[in-house]
């Protein structure tokens, strides 16, 4: 079976002297897929019945789940559906069905995605596999800042892009000593909701971050983030796009918008208490359609 890779831990001198300390890039975007999914689901699909197995799997996506969950399954010789919704990624969906999976995109959005995923997977009794929100994809997830604290013992800080929680609660869960910063889009804050209510609260996200619009925080995921006093930072969409022409033009890291937000949130000074610190940022991932790319950096031109 294909491996899971250990990316690599870059140091951006630029980067740690807009705010005053060290700035390492943990370049998740070169991960399997093109994002830190596959740490996590392939975890999870591990643990599936031969019975489950049969019956194939079922998760739901913005696009890079999608693409992590085909690929785990074609590993695996399972058979897979992903449930996305109109307005996501063509690309992500492309990958999704490259591996194998099909794709199915009648939902209006991402509330209506969830609402589709229960009825397709009552109609076919297939085994869910959830995005972000299972104890055992967190932990898997927790393999990254294991990594992090590995390659540098020193790092004090952890900043990353948050959606639904999967990633920033299994960073808490792998470095435990680490303060961990999830920074979340001003336009898709579900942590953030989740975090003052004590509680998961819906919100209907919207972003040019597609992989952080969760509409939801997981409630798994929200535990641990309650647990580890995880923070919560809010960016703009000009902070992400600032974020996003850094990684290519300065870091030339072919990220998604998704994984500029961390990045982002640091220029834009948003991290709070990171003068004279270690922070490494997670970068992740690196799906991002080239019209996209081509319209925030001519932006930037103009």
């Amino acid at each position: 079976m294909t491996t899971l890779l250990r990316t690599p831990l870059l140091r951006s001198t630029t980067l740690g002297d807009a705010f005053g300390g060290t700035a390492l890039l943990k370049a998740e975007l070169l991960q399997k897929t093109g994002s830190f999914k596959p740490r996590g689901i392939l975890a999870k699909l591990a643990t599936l019945t031969p019975e489950e197995r049969q019956r194939g799997v079922i998760t739901v996506s913005a696009g890079n789940a999608a693409g992590a969950v085909a690929y785990g399954c074609a590993l695996e010789g399972i058979d897979c559906l992903v449930v996305m919704w109109q307005g996501t990624s063509d690309l992500k969906a492309a990958a999704a069905r490259a591996y194998g999976a099909t794709v199915d995109r009648e939902a209006d959005d991402p509330t209506a995605a969830f609402a589709r995923l229960e009825e397709l997977r009552s109609s076919s009794g297939r085994a869910f596999v959830h995005p972000y929100d299972d104890p055992v994809v967190i932990e898997g997830h927790s393999s990254l800042s294991r990594e992090i604290v590995e390659d540098a013992p020193d790092t004090e800080v952890i900043v990353t892009g948050v959606g639904g929680g999967g990633l920033v609660s299994g960073i808490a869960v792998g470095a435990p000593k680490a303060r961990v910063v999830g920074v979340e889009p001003e336009g898709s804050a579900a942590l953030r909701e989740g975090l003052a209510a004590g509680k998961p609260v819906p919100v209907r996200p919207d972003s040019i971050a597609d992989a952080l619009n969760a509409p939801v925080v997981g409630e798994h995921c929200l535990a641990v983030c309650l647990e580890r006093h995880v923070e919560s930072v809010l960016v703009s969409e000009d902070d992400i796009r600032a974020g996003f022409r850094f990684l290519y033009e300065r870091a030339k890291l072919a990220a998604e918008p998704g994984a500029a937000a961390g990045v982002g949130a640091l220029l834009a000074g948003k991290v709070p208490d990171v003068q004279g610190k270690t922070v490494a940022v997670v970068v992740s991932g690196g799906n991002v359609a080239p019209q996209t790319a081509a319209a925030i950096l001519s932006a930037n031109e103009a």
